[in-house]
């Protein structure tokens, strides 16, 4: 039950302070563009915890090509075959770029673990080489940052079941979402070990309370804006020029192409 410091804040103050901080992000993109930093954003959390949403929220205003989103499918038959950490690796940052992984490497601590994906083998292998790869990243200079969102189980059974209902959001919803529920201890045993073996100085984990969304985005957002020494780079000085006059230009007569039908005028 959410108390007093957990309950919803209002849309006005939460869009408002949204907009604050999302200026603060495009400030946060031009210094990874002048400076040449290279960030990595990590996503995880169960089914329905509000990644996406926070993930939405950070690039909105952001330019895809500095900020870009990295959601790796399913493993081909060639990629199941190379070390596990090469397919992701390819999705890292150079200069100037900002990566988020709406969930990541850590697809092997969780979901393969707990459905069977990978052998016990590969899930200790995992947990081994991971803190190492991570400490390499952040020894070559990447700004490694990770967040677990963290939802109730009964706030995720609410979720699941609007999404359920709503056309528009239904294609969020699979089957191996479905089953989470009924594997809820098992990811969360999952989690903590998970936690003991990577929670590492050099990229330790951050949890997102993730019950109510607003917050969940406010905080992430604004968490990830205090650990980064960005600072303002003043953009270049451009200047509107003038129009100048027309050349005797006409344009074609409108029947010679074809137009979009005006859908907007029978509402």
């Amino acid at each position: 039950m959410a108390d007093d410091n957990t309950a919803s804040l209002p849309r006005r103050t939460y869009e408002q302070e949204l907009l604050r901080l999302q200026t603060e992000l495009v400030k946060l993109q031009g210094w990874v563009r002048a400076a040449g930093a290279r960030l990595v954003v990590v996503f995880e959390g169960r089914d329905a915890a509000g990644k996406g949403g926070a993930i939405k929220r950070v690039t909105e205003h952001l330019n895809p090509r500095v900020a870009r989103i990295a959601a790796l499918p399913t493993p081909t038959e060639r990629e199941r075959t190379q070390w596990y950490f090469q397919r992701y690796a390819e999705h890292l940052p150079a200069a100037g770029e900002i990566v988020l992984f709406d969930r990541s490497w850590y697809n092997r601590a969780g979901v393969e673990h707990v459905m069977g994906f990978c052998t016990q083998e590969e899930h200790r292998l995992f947990l081994r080489q991971c803190p190492i790869f991570e400490r390499m990243l952040v020894e070559d200079g990447i700004l490694l940052r990770k967040y677990w969102f963290s939802v109730s189980d009964a706030v995720q059974q609410e979720r699941f079941r609007r999404r359920l209902e709503d056309p528009v959001r239904r294609w969020k919803l699979s089957q191996m979402d479905l089953e989470s529920i009924t594997h809820w201890e098992a990811y969360s045993r999952a989690k903590d070990e998970m936690m003991v073996h990577t929670d590492i100085s050099e990229a330790p984990w951050f949890v997102v309370e993730s019950d109510d969304k607003r917050r969940a985005r406010l905080n992430m957002i604004a968490h990830l804006l205090a650990s980064v020494p960005y600072h303002e780079v003043p953009p270049p000085v451009l200047k509107l020029p003038e129009r100048p006059p027309s050349t005797g230009y006409q344009r074609p007569p409108r029947d010679l192409q074809t137009y979009v039908p005006d859908h907007a005028a029978s509402l």
